[in-house]
C-alpha cells in the first residue's frame, strides 16, 4: 500500500500530537488556506456538491496528464471547520498523484485526533469530502 502523501502525513502528525485547544486554532489557520476558485469554476460549474456537509460545500478533482491531481474546493468563510477540511486537503495533497490520493486512509480525520475537538457530524462531512474526492479521481483513471 502506498503511504500518505508526505505533506498530508506531516499535517496529520501535527494535529494528532497537538493539545485540543491548539487543534481548534490550527483548524482556523487551515480554513484561511483554501485557494480562491478560478473564474472558470465561478458558480460551481462542473463542481460536485457534498450534501453530507452542514454548509454548502463544492469540490472538483482533475487528474492531470502527468497523473498528479488538481483539486478545487469552495465553502463559505462562515463555515471555518468545513473550510479547514478543504484547506488541509488542498495543502496536504498538492502535487500528489492519483494513486497517492486514493491511498489516503478513509479515517484520516480520526487519525488526526479531530474527534476530540469537533462534532461527529462535522467529522462525517469531512469524511464525505475525502470520499467524493477519491471517487472523482477513481472514475477518471478507470
Amino acid at each position: 500500500m502506498t503511504e500518505m502523501p508526505p505533506k498530508l502525513a506531516e499535517i496529520v502528525e501535527d494535529f494528532a500530537s497537538a493539545p485540543r485547544e491548539v487543534v481548534l486554532e490550527m483548524l482556523l489557520e487551515f480554513s484561511d488556506a483554501v485557494p480562491p476558485l478560478p473564474a472558470a469554476l465561478a458558480g460551481h460549474d462542473g463542481m460536485e456538491q457534498v450534501p453530507e456537509c452542514q454548509t454548502q460545500f463544492f469540490l472538483k478533482a482533475e487528474v492531470q496528464p502527468d497523473a498528479t491531481v488538481q483539486t478545487w474546493f469552495d465553502c463559505p468563510p462562515e463555515a471555518p471547520t468545513t473550510r479547514a477540511f478543504a484547506g488541509i486537503l488542498a495543502e496536504g495533497l498538492a502535487g500528489s498523484s492519483a494513486t497517492e490520493i486514493l491511498a489516503v486512509p478513509d479515517d484520516l480525520y480520526a487519525r488526526m485526533g479531530l474527534a476530540q475537538a469537533i462534532s461527529p457530524l462535522r467529522i462525517r462531512g469531512g469524511t464525505a469530502i475525502l470520499g467524493r474526492l477519491k471517487r472523482q479521481i477513481a472514475e477518471q483513471i478507470a
